[in-house]
């Protein structure tokens, strides 16, 4: 009995002490993983150019007057998975911003943002200069090169004390238009920078905006055969495109006359795609009339997703004009040889930073201009949400099995609380088999740690045969892809000549015979060889 008891104490400390590692391995890991790690792209550093902080908090507070202002978009991150986008509430009034994808978007997860646009009426922005959003862009008909695109014609200078610095041809510049397909445009609203008129009222129709792009690479569309068949599903916008002289830098030599890198004349570097008449619930405009008498009612929205063919245009050093002059651009381009965004739209031409246009592009996107929808929310950015994906960033060698197992968990659960307690539980039980189940070597577990069964008895010598012989016919079926009532129909000559060999014939019809334990493991082998140059 001592002894029992002291086994018994002995076995509770080991629990209270594995917990306890537990929660303090839980709490340093994350900020072991992450300590001294570079942050790229993230919405929450502010301490890089290359970083989206900017961007993040003139969305939260568009009136940019330092305070935070009632009028800014509801903004929020997911560290774990785009796949949960179809769960979220109010999917129509909601904005996914894929930035930079530093690891390939999966099947699964391109199939749940396809459904969000197309049958949730969800919004989305992707933004990449690599092939890591291809599985999801295919989905619509885009494809990302992949490779630097170099423009001799559309590419802005940087500059220094001294004056402009050695031009790139991967500076690249567009004008691009909000919501309407440059290719379609008439003369007059192609040639016309939008109004600061437009601009204050974010109504920037027949018109356009500069956009400074760094390093983007091209993308192409091809229509699918839905669009050819029922063209009005979708309505597909090119919103900037480079000039005809652009090329993909395939070899990186930068080289326009190398045959190797294409140059199809037709490269694009936004797409947008709209698809109309998607049905939703939300709170209706008053005297339209709800569920059962409430405010709630079905409505119709729009699911829209835009391409964006460079990463870095929502960066910190291009968002804001300040920051860009600071390291070397130019609102305008006026004495610069060659061609110019200010020689494409002769009006309100200067640039003011990439945050006048992209917050135009994210407002029309939303539901602003749905009369179906009530006033009280269409008047009050704070009713729509815009979630910046952090999922896509590169983990450690080390950090990533933990990164994995909470994104698991994620997917159990959202609740903090119970995210953190199914990581404790696990853990425990995790320490508690590893402790428990090495000590009895003559149990087994069955399904529960604290119930445990004797192993079963020994096999009746007197089956071994029974046994063999089963395996025979299975595997002989099997083989033939038969079912059991197909092999039970055929006669005992016909599954001889499938069996062939002569001592397994005799293993499957013979009643007089008896074999030793040994004769029964050679059979096994002959089993197993069975088949196999048939």
């Amino acid at each position: 009995m001592a002894d029992e008891a002291k086994e018994e104490i002995q076995f509770t400390t080991y629990v209270v002490g594995s917990l306890a590692i537990t929660i303090v391995l839980l709490l340093l890991l994350p900020m072991l993983f992450v300590m001294g790690k570079s942050t790229a792209y993230s919405a929450y550093e502010n301490e890089e150019l290359y970083q989206l902080s900017d961007m993040r908090d003139s969305l939260a507070d568009p009136d940019d007057d330092g305070e935070d202002s009632d009028d800014g978009y509801f903004i929020a991150n997911t560290m774990s998975t785009p796949m949960l986008v179809n769960d979220w509430k109010d999917p129509h009034r909601t904005m996914l911003l894929i930035i930079a994808p530093e690891k390939p978007i999966d099947e699964t997860e391109a199939d749940a943002i396809y459904d969000f646009v197309t049958e949730k009426g969800g919004k989305v922005i992707v933004a990449a200069d690599g092939t890591n959003a291809n599985r999801l862009a295919t989905k619509f008909g885009v494809t990302y090169f992949g490779h630097p695109l170099n423009d001799e014609n559309q590419h802005w200078l940087e500059y220094d004390d001294n004056g402009p610095l050695y031009p790139s041809w991967q500076n690249v510049w567009s004008v691009a238009a909000v919501q309407e397909d440059v290719d379609g445009m008439g003369a007059g609203a192609s040639r016309k920078g939008c109004s600061e008129f437009q601009i204050v009222n974010e109504n920037p129709v027949s018109c356009r905006i500069p956009v400074m792009f760094r390093s983007p690479t091209g993308m192409k569309f091809e229509p699918s055969l839905k669009d050819t068949e029922e063209p009005e599903h979708r309505d597909v916008k090119v919103l900037a495109r480079a000039s005809s002289s652009a090329f993909i830098d395939l070899m990186g030599d930068g080289d326009a006359s190398n045959a190797l890198n294409p140059a199809p004349g037709d490269l694009t570097l936004m797409i947008r795609f709209d698809y109309p008449n998607i049905a939703a619930y939300d709170r209706v405009r008053t005297g339209q009339g709800g569920l059962v008498g409430g405010d709630i009612g079905e409505l119709h929205v729009t699911g829209s997703i835009v391409f964006v063919s460079d990463e870095e245009a929502f960066s910190n050093r291009l968002w804001t004009l300040p920051q860009a002059v600071a390291t070397g651009l130019s609102p305008s381009c006026e004495g610069v040889i060659g061609s110019c965004w200010m020689q494409e739209i002769h009006d309100n031409n200067e640039w003011q930073g990439n945050e006048v246009y992209y917050d135009l592009l994210i407002h029309s996107m939303m539901e602003f201009d749905n009369l179906e929808l009530s006033g009280e929310i269409r008047n009050d950015e704070g009713e729509f949400q815009v979630v910046f994906d952090e999922s896509r960033h590169i983990t450690g060698v080390v950090s990533a099995p933990f990164v994995e197992t909470m994104g698991t968990v994620v997917l159990l659960t959202s609740n903090t609380f119970l995210k953190w307690l199914v990581v404790l539980n696990v853990g425990l039980l995790l320490l508690v088999a590893m402790m428990v189940v090495p000590e009895k070597e003559n149990w087994r577990h069955v399904f529960d740690l604290t119930k445990f069964n004797q192993r079963p008895n020994k096999l009746d010598p007197s089956t071994y045969r029974l046994r063999v012989q089963q395996s025979l016919f299975t595997k002989i079926r099997v083989h033939h892809d038969l079912t059991r009532d197909q092999m039970a129909a055929k006669p005992p000559s016909e599954i001889q000549s499938m069996i062939g060999d002569p001592r397994l014939v005799e293993l499957a019809y013979s009643q007089s015979r008896t074999y030793s334990p040994k004769e029964l493991r050679q059979l096994m082998q002959a089993i197993r060889r069975w088949g196999k140059n048939s």
